[in-house]
């Protein structure tokens, strides 16, 4: 399924700059402030457990969270970064490109977001499955992205 088409279909706006790739929070900063793109700048972490249950955990690019934080919250044991053969299986993507409308390529929904709850009712900056490029959306779509997808989300905090 193409994102921008799913994005189109859902009525879901959004504007989109092109880039250098992208692959850590600070390469994302100094994007920010060459090429001003409205919105919350975002970390994504795609962490498994181990029954094999896999997270896309959505920050605040500068929050930071302790994974044994997340998995009292989660209610899982084990909880650490998902190796890269995952991300190209379920979420189609490459290592710098992990994004929560990855979702897209989980036919299976074996992904949960979990939205750190900073971000309700914000403008967020995502990559649209590349990381030559960012979008931003508005959280209400982001939900509505989710939802129409099948994923189950959390709100974290």
């Amino acid at each position: 399924m193409d994102i921008y088409k799913l994005l189109k279909e859902l009525n879901i706006k959004y504007d989109e700059i092109e880039h250098q790739a992208i692959y850590t929070v600070e390469e994302g900063k100094r994007i920010d402030r060459e090429m001003k793109l409205e919105g919350i700048g975002c970390k994504n972490l795609f962490l498994k457990d181990h029954k094999d249950n896999f997270f896309i955990v959505v920050l605040e690019k500068d929050q930071e969270v302790k994974l044994n934080d997340l998995r009292k919250f989660l209610h899982v044991s084990n909880l650490h970064f998902a190796d890269e053969k995952y991300l190209h299986d379920l979420l189609g993507v490459k290592k710098g490109s992990v994004t929560p409308l990855g979702i897209i390529n989980d036919k299976d929904n074996k992904v949960t977001i979990v939205l750190d709850n900073y971000l309700v009712d914000k403008k967020l900056l995502f990559h649209p499955l590349v990381n030559t490029k960012t979008i931003n959306i508005e959280y209400k779509d982001l939900i509505k992205f989710i939802e129409y997808l099948n994923h189950k989300y959390l709100i974290y905090k």
